[in-house]
């Protein structure tokens, strides 16, 4: 991408989510406020996402109080990522920056992190909670842990070498973010958006910043559920575009968990004494539903080369031929004398690469 130019005085618009955080609020925004000189501009866009506390009540407070702070409501809680989503839409300045409304995070550090874009080197700076010599209070081992591996499965996917892809502090220019569709509500942002800056390929720079975690009982809102969805996105925001082998491996696991299903089904059917050809099919047909939505889930993405019902026709041709190979293979190695589960085994097997180039170039 290109270097835009970016005047002497730079505007940072910093977008703060925030979701019951009337204790930290106001605090927040001043320290905020105080990073603001005569070569740093502030717009602080405060987005309440349906607190139930007094935090709407304190930034409605802190917009009458400081003409540079607007604030925007959401009617119900939908999320971080949603939150962001209508923050970054409202923004004005040359620069867009993430604030949580806590204090684990100190604003001098954003102060560095526009470095790199006032030397015209940058797109998108990362702040990293794990390298440097800046303080960091010591909590939680296990999400330290958590943190690093879903760190290092971003990695992998997006060819990136960053070392916190859960940090708060991301940096961008505006017409950047301004430009990429975010789809996540929660906390899923991170590993997406981080996915989708790779994919542009924008020059990406990371820093070191100062980190001061806070404890569940000062109000900490993530779980490990929001591990879990984070590795869903990583594997969603990014297996459609890697090499071929390798989305061949990922929709090898896809329809493992499908053969399964068709096992099962299989089985299942038989025991109870349904026709083998009608159990076949049945099964296979079970199986075949379940591959659409986790390939459509994890692996490809819609792409607009069909419309949702000539996707849903053209994946019922292709499902359809192979079943007729499957019945086939079934039927033939069932009769040589091999066990019913065998059989069906064998079947799933050969039909695995016929169902990956189907789905691949003709379905998605």
């Amino acid at each position: 991408m290109q270097s835009v130019a970016l005047p002497e005085r730079l505007t940072l618009s910093i977008v703060i989510p925030c979701f019951n955080e009337e204790r930290t609020l106001r605090e927040c925004v001043e320290r905020v406020q105080a990073i603001g000189d005569d070569t740093l501009a502030l717009e602080i866009v405060i987005v309440d996402d349906c607190s139930s506390d007094d935090s709407l009540r304190i930034a409605n407070d802190l917009s009458s109080q400081h003409k540079n702070v607007r604030v925007c409501h959401h009617a119900t809680n939908q999320g971080k990522g949603a939150a962001l989503r209508t923050g970054f839409l409202v923004t004005t300045g040359d620069l867009v920056a993430v604030q949580d409304a806590d204090l684990e995070y100190n604003p001098n550090d954003l102060k560095r992190l526009i470095g790199p874009f006032r030397e015209g080197r940058a797109d998108v700076v990362v702040g990293s909670r794990f390298i440097g010599s800046g303080p960091h209070r010591v909590l939680y081992f296990w999400h330290y842990l958590g943190n690093a591996v879903l760190t290092l499965l971003s990695n992998m996917f997006t060819d990136l070498n960053l070392t916190d892809m859960e940090s708060c502090y991301k940096v961008f220019r505006r017409d950047v973010i301004r430009a990429i569709v975010i789809e996540e509500n929660r906390f899923g942002f991170e590993p997406e958006i981080v996915a989708k800056i790779a994919h542009k390929e924008l020059r990406v720079f990371e820093m070191a910043i100062s980190y001061e975690g806070r404890t569940y009982a000062d109000g900490k809102k993530i779980t490990w559920r929001d591990g879990v969805r984070a590795l869903y996105c990583i594997v969603r925001y990014n297996a459609y575009r890697l090499p071929l082998p390798v989305q061949f491996f990922a929709y090898t696991a896809i329809a493992s968990m499908a053969a399964g299903v068709n096992l099962l089904g299989f089985l299942v059917l038989l025991r109870l004494n349904v026709a083998f050809s009608v159990a076949a099919i049945a099964s296979f047909a079970v199986a075949a539903a379940t591959n659409y939505f986790l390939c459509v889930a994890l692996l490809f993405r819609h792409k607009a080369r069909w419309s949702g019902i000539t996707e849903i026709l053209m994946y019922v041709a292709v499902v359809s031929l192979v079943g007729l190979l499957d019945l086939g293979a079934t039927t033939q190695l069932y009769g040589a004398g091999m066990p019913a589960w065998l059989a069906k085994s064998l079947a799933s097997l050969i039909g695995l690469v016929f169902n990956f180039v189907g789905r691949r170039f003709i379905v998605f």
